[in-house]
C-alpha cells in the first residue's frame, strides 16, 4: 500500500473549507473548473505512484556522488520521474498563458506539489526550485530573459536554483563576498563561491539556471550593494539551446543527514576552470537594477519558505499515515482492565497513549496543510485583487503569515515524524520502516530558507510592526470573524472561541509589551518563543475554522476533524499561556548569558 497525502482531506480543505471552486468565477481562472482541478490532483497522484514513490528509499540509500571528472552521478530513477513530471506540463501550472502556463490557482499548484513532496522529498525539490526561479524571472526579468530562461524551465528542459549562501556567511547575506563587474557588452563577470546550493549541479536537465546574489561596485555597505544575476551553467546558444560552458564549477557535495536525493553543492564562480569567451569569470546577466538584488530574491525566498512549510507538512503527513496504518495492524498488549491473560492481543491503536500520539500527529499535519493552503489562497486573492488597497492588505497579511507558514510545520510536523517513529516502537528506529527516513528528511526544514531563529526575528522584528502593526490587525480581524461565527454556533464551538479569543488577546498584548520601550535587544531576546506562541494561536484559529466547516455533517472523516480540533484546544493551545507569560516578563536570561560561561 502506498501513502502520500489524504485525498479526502485535500478535497475537504480545497472545496469545503477554502471553496477554491469559486475562484473560477474570476477572469484569471475562468478556463478552469472543479473537473480541471480534480484532474490535476488525479494526475499528480498517478505521477507520485508510478514515478516518485518507487525510488524514494533507493535515492536515500544511493545519494548523489561526485565523479573524478567533476560531474554528478545519481540513480536514473530521478531523471525518469522528473521527465514524466515535465511531460505532464504541471511545472507551468500557475504561470501566465503568455509564457506557456496554465493559469492554475496557486492553491491547486501547491496542493499538487505537496503530493509529490510527500511521495519523494528529494526528487520533488528540483521541480520546486525550478518553478520558484522561473516565477522570479517572470516577475522581474526582461522579455528577452523570459524567452531565454523562463520558457525552457517551464518546459522542464532547464532547471533552476537559488544561490545565496556562502561558506563564511550563512544566513548573513550582508557578509557575502561574491563580486560582479560590468563588461562593455552589458554582461557581468561574477567571481566568488556559493555553499549549500540545492540542485547546484547534475545531469538531469540540459542546463541549470542559477540565480546568484553578488555585490557590485557603487552600492552602500552591507545588503545595499547586492545585485541579482542569472548565471547559467551553459550560456544560451543562438538556437535557443545551450551553448558554451560557463565558468561555474562544482567543487564538492555536502553529505546530508536526510533529503539525500536532492544534490547539495559547493560551487565556484569564475575560478577559471572554464573560460567563456576566452577569459575567466562566470558570465552573469543582471536582473532588474543594480543593488536591488535582495529585494528581488525575496520574491523567490518567500515562495521557497512557504514551499519548505509544505515540504515539512508533507513529510509529517506521510509519516502520520504510515503510523496509523501500522497501529491498526500491529497487535500487542491487552486493554487496561482486561482480566483474561489468554485473550488475544489487540491492535495498538486501541491503547489510549497510542491514540494520543496519533491525534497529535493528525493535529500537526492537518493543521500544517490548512496553514499552507490558506497562504496559497491568499496568493490567488492577491493575484486577482479588485484594487490596489486590497492587494496591499493581502500582501501584508501574507507577509505576516509567511514566517509561520515556514517555521510552524518545520517544528511541529517534524514532531509528528518523531511520534510516528514512537508509534512503530523499535521497528521505527530501523531502516526497515520508512518513518526513520521521513524524520531525517524533515530535519532539514527548520534550518534552510531561514532558520527557526531567523523566522522569529523576522516575525517579531519586522512583520508584526510594519505599517504600525496593520498586518497584525488584519490577521486579528480574520481571527475575530471566526471567533464570532463560533460563538454564534454555541456549545463546544463557543467554548473553543473563548479559548482562542483569550490566546489571541495575550499575543497582541505581549507584542505591545515587548516593544513598549523600543529596545530591539530586549524585544527580540526570546523571539523564537514568540514565533511558537504566535504560530500555535494561528493554527488553533485554522482548526476552529475547519471545525465550523464541518457543520453538522456526520461520518468518520468529520468526527476525526472535530476530535483533532478538541485535541488542539485541550493539549496544544494551553501551551501558549506559559510562552506569553515568559515573553511578558521581559526575561533576558539568553541575552545576558556570557559566552565564556558555557
Amino acid at each position: 500500500m502506498t501513502h502520500a497525502l489524504s485525498r479526502r482531506d485535500l478535497d475537504f480543505l480545497l472545496y469545503e473549507w477554502l471553496d477554491v471552486e469559486s475562484l473560477t468565477s474570476r477572469e484569471r481562472f475562468a478556463d478552469h473548473s472543479r473537473e480541471t482541478f480534480d484532474g490535476v490532483l488525479d494526475l499528480t497522484a498517478d505521477l507520485a505512484d508510478k514515478y516518485f514513490i518507487p525510488h524514494n528509499r533507493l535515492a536515500d540509500a544511493s545519494e548523489p556522488t561526485m565523479r573524478p571528472d567533476g560531474t554528478v552521478e545519481m540513480i536514473p530513477d530521478v531523471q525518469r520521474a522528473l521527465a514524466a513530471y515535465a511531460e505532464s506540463g504541471l511545472i507551468a501550472g500557475p504561470f501566465d498563458h503568455e509564457v506557456g502556463g496554465m493559469q492554475l490557482p496557486t492553491t491547486l499548484a501547491r496542493a499538487s506539489m505537496a503530493w509529490l513532496q510527500a511521495a519523494n522529498a528529494g526528487t520533488s525539490s528540483y521541480a520546486l526550485l525550478t518553478a520558484g526561479n522561473a516565477a522570479l524571472l517572470a516577475e522581474y526579468g526582461t522579455p528577452q530573459q523570459i524567452d531565454t530562461f523562463v520558457r525552457p524551465m517551464l518546459e522542464g528542459r532547464w532547471f533552476g536554483t537559488m544561490c545565496l549562501s556562502e561558506p563564511q556567511a550563512g544566513s548573513s547575506l550582508a557578509d557575502i563576498t561574491t563580486r560582479a563587474e560590468r563588461r562593455p557588452d552589458g554582461t557581468y563577470r561574477v567571481v566568488g563561491s556559493k555553499m549549500w546550493i540545492s540542485g547546484g549541479d547534475h545531469e538531469l536537465s540540459e542546463n541549470i539556471v542559477h540565480l546568484v546574489l553578488a555585490k557590485t561596485p557603487g552600492g552602500k555597505p552591507g545588503v545595499h550593494s547586492i545585485s541579482l544575476f542569472i548565471v547559467p551553467k551553459y550560456l544560451p546558444g543562438d538556437d535557443g539551446g545551450r551553448g558554451e560552458r560557463n565558468d561555474v564549477t562544482l567543487t564538492g557535495l555536502n553529505h546530508k543527514m536526510g533529503n539525500r536525493g536532492t544534490v547539495n553543492t559547493a560551487l565556484a564562480l569564475g575560478d577559471g576552470t572554464h573560460r567563456p569567451g576566452g577569459e575567466a569569470g562566470a558570465v552573469g546577466y543582471l536582473v532588474g537594477e543594480e543593488h536591488r538584488g535582495l529585494s528581488y530574491m525575496f520574491h523567490m525566498m518567500n515562495e521557497a519558505r512557504i514551499g519548505v512549510g509544505f515540504l515539512a507538512t508533507a513529510l509529517g503527513y506521510v509519516g502520520y499515515l504510515k503510523a496509523v496504518d501500522y497501529a491498526a495492524g500491529r497487535t500487542q498488549g491487552r486493554p487496561i482492565g482486561a482480566k483474561d491473560p489468554a485473550a488475544p492481543p489487540v491492535p495498538i491503536i486501541e491503547h489510549p497513549d497510542v491514540r494520543r500520539m496519533l491525534l497529535a500527529q493528525k493535529a500537526y499535519v492537518e493543521g500544517g496543510l490548512a496553514l499552507g493552503l490558506y497562504c496559497a489562497k491568499l496568493v490567488d486573492d492577491l493575484d486577482t485583487a479588485a484594487d490596489a488597497e486590497t492587494a496591499a492588505d493581502l500582501e501584508l497579511l501574507l507577509d505576516v503569515l509567511t514566517p509561520i507558514a515556514k517555521s510552524w510545520p518545520s517544528q511541529w510536523c517534524l514532531k509528528a515524524n518523531d511520534l510516528a517513529i514512537q508509534v512503530h516502537g523499535g521497528y521505527g528506529y530501523t531502516r526497515d520502516y520508512d518513518v526513520e527516513q521521513h524524520y531525517r528528511d524533515n530535519r532539514l526544514n527548520p534550518i534552510h530558507e531561514g532558520t527557526h531563529g531567523v523566522q522569529g526575528l523576522d516575525l517579531l522584528g519586522r512583520k508584526v510592526i510594519m505599517r504600525d502593526g496593520r498586518g497584525l490587525s488584519l490577521l486579528g480581524a480574520r481571527i475575530c470573524t471566526t471567533i464570532d461565527a463560533a460563538r454564534g454556533r454555541g456549545g463546544t464551538a463557543s467554548a473553543f472561541a473563548d479559548g482562542l479569543d483569550d490566546a489571541w488577546r495575550r499575543v497582541v498584548e505581549v507584542t505591545g509589551t515587548l516593544w513598549a520601550d523600543g529596545d530591539p535587544a530586549t524585544a527580540l531576546a526570546n523571539s523564537s518563543v514568540y514565533l511558537e506562541a504566535f504560530g500555535h494561536v494561528v493554527v488553533a484559529w485554522l482548526w476552529l475554522d475547519q471545525y465550523l466547516a464541518c457543520e453538522d455533517r456526520s461520518g468518520d472523516f468529520y468526527d476525526g476533524k472535530r476530535m483533532a480540533t478538541r485535541y488542539f484546544f485541550a493539549h496544544e493551545l494551553p501551551q501558549t499561556g506559559p510562552w506569553t507569560a515568559l515573553l511578558a516578563s521581559l526575561d533576558d536570561t539568553t541575552a545576558v548569558m556570557e559566552p565564556n560561561w558555557f
